[in-house]
């Protein structure tokens, strides 16, 4: 048996656990034409009413994925609790290539969550176990049983138990308040870190997952801070005069690389997070900004004007060259490195506006991924196969997400006011 790991005037600080009202829904907008047909059948329950619909949020979670054609249960001739009775002929009909099983118990005060999978053509059992999960963690358990199909299936390690933090706008001109989330990375179980009167941006997750820097005005200028999800506790790293912003959490979780503008232009500056000491990297007549570290540590990423117009420069932490990376068009910016070290992500504008793009760093070859014209803010998932970003819909400011080869998409929008400032978490456990 295996055991679910649980893993800016007027700043009203609430603790993380209060669940809020900026709750984000998923809605499919491409699916990918190689997507790999899946039948995950509804989850036994032994006529118990169960708080979630395991089997669901499985579908949901391999579906949004883009690797996975999640079979309709309408056109489920069958609906088998476990492998012995499994009819592979029946499923082979209807052209499903994997086939999830499974049950749901009560275990004392929380589940017993036993699941099967399936290689249909192949008429064999790949993987089967027992989760537990606490009492309101059905979800988690979910998210943990598709992390484990989807990595027995592709290679890949799933991160359907990550999460994501955004920012919310409501109001407008002097009444708008902000707010700092997390969420789950399908939207749901939205809790609220902070709230107030002054923007809120640049959230950056820590690399153990257990913090958060991001950049606020409460003070009437920008300062970032580092918060303690768990605790609310949070520090003021900087305040200096001038800019103070895009923050990014080196891969040790020892430094944080921003861009401030204390000594005239904005620069790409390193901090110790131990003893916030500051080291000046970029010394140019130029705007740098929108650092990001390569995965290794050793060099960063960075925006940077002084080619004319905004593109991508790598600076190397060892021997203090900058390269430029970015040569398609007149506008690359906030690049993302994936997190093999093989390619970026970043927002690129061309005739369709300002979209999401990969370019991969070997070739110098850039496709454009997204079909929306005003996107921002590009994260990416911590296995590399998703990449999130803020955009427009309509008149309103939503998340949305992107696989890593173009071929899928979906959209998070929430019901309360405008959505922004996107950063996927690391892996949590």
């Amino acid at each position: 048996m295996k055991a679910l790991t649980t893993a800016w005037l007027g700043i009203v600080m609430l603790c993380v656990t209060t669940l809020a009202q900026a709750q984000l829904t998923i809605e499919i907008t491409r699916g990918s034409d190689r997507a790999t047909p899946i039948a995950v059948v509804p989850f036994a329950t032994n006529g118990e009413q169960l708080p979630e619909d395991v089997a669901r949020v499985i579908s949901d979670d391999l579906e949004r994925s883009g690797h996975f054609a999640p079979l309709a249960r309408d056109d489920m001739f069958d609906r088998p609790s476990r492998s012995d009775d499994v009819s592979y002929g029946e499923w082979r009909a209807l052209d499903v290539r994997y086939l999830v099983v499974g049950e749901v118990s009560r275990d004392g005060d929380g589940y017993r969550i036993r699941y099967e999978l399936m290689d249909v053509s192949g008429s064999q059992r790949m993987l089967g176990e027992t989760v537990t999960a606490g009492n309101g963690e059905l979800r988690s358990g979910a998210h943990f049983i598709s992390d484990q199909v989807f990595e027995e299936i592709t290679g890949i390690r799933g991160a359907f138990s990550t999460r994501i933090a955004y920012v919310t706008a409501q109001g407008v001109a002097d009444d708008q308040q902000f707010g700092l989330y997390v969420a789950d990375a399908d939207g749901h179980n939205s809790q609220r870190v902070l709230e107030s009167g002054q923007p809120i941006l640049s959230p950056a997750w820590s690399p153990d997952g257990q913090k958060l820097a991001y950049v606020s005005f409460e003070s009437e200028r920008p300062a970032i801070y580092v918060q303690d999800l768990a605790s609310g506790q949070r520090i003021r790293m900087t305040s200096f005069e001038g800019l103070n912003s895009a923050p990014a959490w080196s891969p040790d979780g020892r430094r944080l690389a921003m861009s401030l503008s204390k000594d005239g232009r904005p620069e790409i500056y390193v901090m110790s997070v131990g003893d916030r000491s500051v080291e000046r990297l970029t010394n140019s007549s130029s705007i740098d900004t929108e650092p990001d570290w390569a995965p290794d540590g050793e060099s960063l990423l960075f925006t940077s004007d002084r080619s004319g117009g905004p593109q991508i420069y790598r600076y190397d932490l060892a021997s203090g060259e900058q390269d430029r990376l970015t040569f398609t068009g007149n506008y690359n910016a906030r690049g993302r490195f994936a997190p093999d070290g093989d390619a970026i992500f970043l927002i690129h504008r061309s005739s369709n506006g300002y979209q999401v793009a990969r370019q991969d760093l070997d070739s110098g070859r850039l496709v454009t991924l997204s079909e929306t014209r005003w996107d921002e803010s590009p994260s990416v998932a911590p296995n590399g196969t998703m990449v999130i970003f803020a955009t427009r819909q309509g008149d309103n400011g939503v998340l949305s997400a992107v696989s890593a080869d173009g071929r899928a998409s979906y959209r998070l929008p929430s019901a309360q006011g405008d959505v922004r400032e996107p950063a996927w978490s690391p892996f949590l456990n």
